[in-house]
């Protein structure tokens, strides 16, 4: 028993400088990557597929690895569109998230105002679906709109991440085994507690690892977007006797409207509200100013006198 503590702790040193190894060749797959000629426009990039396994007894290595594994491009997409019925367009995209084997990450319906302070509904929906079908989402999205407002695509290429997450999965795993077995050939109390303890860390580095990597597969293979349903009646241009200006005339003729608008609505308030309320209170205010100057400079008027009087007596 003695023995197999020492062995045990050169064991685990040497499975750590592996691991370290194989981190290094994971950070230079990017490079290794594009000897293969997988750069390209993201739209072209494929979806995650799962890494092909290493023929046994292949000498690979960091080489082999960066060949088998495709690109992983998290793809998504984020737009705007104005539509006549606000609440049935937000209908039909969850639906066909649904039919195109995705599905419906949040959706609000809510409440918005014109430029004249009508109320209009809007909508704010995020749907997943897969990668593959992003562009035939996008494109049912924008079918029969009013108008799309603006439209944004991102792609983020985490192959490296992945790669990396892949070789430190496989060398947590075997780490696993080795300290397996030997706790199971452990007598000593002590021995069985420091290897559990060590057991329970890889364990635990294991499970994060492959959460990070099931994060990674499954935003590849389904792209998110999200998407602002605005109402026709928010974007309505201005009609004068038939003709509707457009661009910076039209811009420039509704804030003249806005304009005139609000002097008019501020001439019929100060009108009906402010002045009546200068008058009701500044009438009595100022009545009662004048009335106490007068009092002030009479009674200032008989100071003056008083010492008058006083010397004419004398």
């Amino acid at each position: 028993m003695k023995r197999i503590l020492p062995f045990g702790i050169v064991l685990i040193a040497a499975l750590i400088l592996t691991a370290c190894g194989g981190s290094r060749a994971a950070t230079e797959a990017p490079a290794m990557l594009e000897e293969y000629d997988y750069a390209g426009a993201p739209e072209a990039m494929p979806t995650y597929k799962p890494a092909a396994q290493e023929a046994p007894g292949s000498g690979g290595g960091g080489d082999a690895r960066a060949a088998s594994v495709e690109r992983i491009v998290i793809q998504n997409a984020d737009l705007s569109i104005v539509v006549a019925d606000v609440e049935a367009r937000m209908n039909e995209i969850q639906e066909m998230a649904q039919k195109m084997g995705g599905f419906v990450v949040s959706s609000s319906l809510y409440q918005s105002y014109t430029s004249d302070y009508t109320p209009v509904p809007e909508a704010a929906v995020t749907i997943r679906v897969p990668s593959e079908r992003l562009d035939e989402a996008l494109d049912k999205i924008k079918a029969d709109v009013v108008e799309v407002q603006n439209e944004t695509r991102s792609g983020q290429d985490v192959t490296a991440e992945y790669v990396d997450l892949k070789s430190r999965l496989k060398n947590y795993e075997a780490a696993e085994r080795e300290l397996t077995e030997l706790m199971e050939n452990a007598q000593n109390t002590d021995e069985v507690v420091n290897i559990f303890n060590q057991l329970m860390y890889y364990r635990e580095q294991i499970e994060l690892v492959k959460g990070q990597i099931q994060y990674y597969e499954e935003a590849a293979a389904l792209s998110a977007i999200s998407i602002r349903i605005i109402a026709e009646e928010t974007v309505q241009p201005i009609e004068i006797g038939g003709w509707e200006p457009q661009g910076v005339a039209r811009d420039a003729i509704q804030d003249l409207i806005y304009f005139w608008q609000g002097f008019v609505d501020f001439v019929i308030r100060f009108t009906l509200y402010t002045l009546p309320v200068l008058v009701t209170v500044g009438i009595p205010l100022y009545l009662v100013f004048l009335g106490a100057r007068a009092v002030f400079r009479r009674m200032r008027g008989k100071k003056k006198a008083e010492p008058q009087v006083e010397e004419v007596k004398k």
